[in-house]
């Protein structure tokens, strides 16, 4: 195993993939991350997951906590006991995560052909089904398109159904998907992603048109309904204008939702989107229904809707 303090060769002292690449270590501490991300940030926890000793999680939290990208926090007194939590230079390297995340799905478990949805018994299909029962983060929120930070689950909803879409624009000069918007990475496809993954993005504004219109029933039903993609707060604010979508549209630019639930993702246009799918969550946080992939939206949203106003009922 190679020591993050290994010997550098003079030139990579001004090289920020070597520097980055010192911090990082080795893959025990990309997964120490990883699951940070994920929400286990107490030591125990971090344990079990990743299957490590005592001693060498031990030596990896400190070097990370050394390092900047964590940072210590009491939750406990007797005895002694703390979390660890991401810092403001540790939420920068979610993209990366995410980024390796993708190659990975692509190139290691795919055939490298670049899509926007899953087949069925892909990793990407089994990673989403096992969020079945899994509890999202406690202090996840994201901006919205307003700009403030909203939590991911509504705290006074009896049920939260939260949609991941790609992205998508007002449009401007006529391109229109049969949702009313301007898919992202619709012009250009085959350099972006591959014409057969981008065609399958097509429509991507066609969810919140959907959801929209199903609104009033989401509603009387007490459940709230949250679009999320990885678009910049303005960008969705400018799609809620022109669409008219009554509920929030909360921006995972910084990639936070995607790690927490290690999201399929994909890249078009130099940029990391979300795949198209749906999660009915419960007030307790827990993941209680998952739709992936979503190919025939129409049926996704009611579909959806029976599954939220039914866990919104057995509370």
């Amino acid at each position: 195993m190679y020591s993050v303090r290994m010997r550098m060769h003079n030139a990579d002292e001004d090289c920020g993939i070597a520097q980055a690449a010192t911090v990082m270590g080795d893959w025990w501490n990309v997964l120490v991350l990883r699951e940070i991300a994920r929400g286990h940030v107490r030591f125990d926890t971090l344990a079990a997951e990743l299957g490590l000793s005592r001693k060498v999680l031990t030596e990896r939290l400190g070097r990370l906590v050394a390092r900047g990208v964590l940072r210590r926090v009491l939750y406990q007194r007797r005895p002694v006991r703390y979390e660890y939590l991401l810092t403001d230079s540790g939420l920068a390297l979610l993209p990366l995560l995410m980024a390796l995340q993708e190659w990975g799905d692509r190139w290691v478990l795919g055939d490298g052909s670049a899509t926007a949805t899953a087949a069925a018994d892909s990793a990407e299909h089994a990673r989403v089904q096992a969020l079945v029962g899994a509890r999202l983060p406690a202090d996840l929120q994201l901006p919205a398109a307003d700009g403030a930070d909203r939590p991911v689950v509504a705290p006074d909803a009896a049920a939260t159904v939260l949609f991941t879409y790609p992205g998508s624009e007002p449009d401007r000069d006529g391109d229109r998907t049969p949702g009313g918007a301007r898919a992202v990475g619709a012009a250009g496809a085959t350099g972006a992603a591959g014409a057969a993954g981008i065609a399958r993005v097509a429509g991507a504004g066609g969810e919140n048109r959907l959801f929209r219109d199903a609104w009033p029933d989401f509603r009387g039903a007490a459940v709230a309904v949250h679009g999320v993609s990885s678009q910049l707060p303005h960008e969705q604010a400018a799609l809620a204008r022109a669409e008219s979508v009554p509920y929030p549209l909360l921006s995972d630019a910084g990639q936070r939702l995607a790690a927490a639930l290690r999201l399929p993702v994909f890249r078009a246009a130099g940029r990391l989107h979300l795949k198209r799918l749906v999660l009915v969550i419960d007030p307790e946080r827990t993941v209680r229904h998952a739709l992936f992939p979503v190919d025939d939206l129409p049926r996704a949203v009611e579909q959806t809707l029976q599954l939220a106003a039914a866990t919104a009922a057995a509370r």
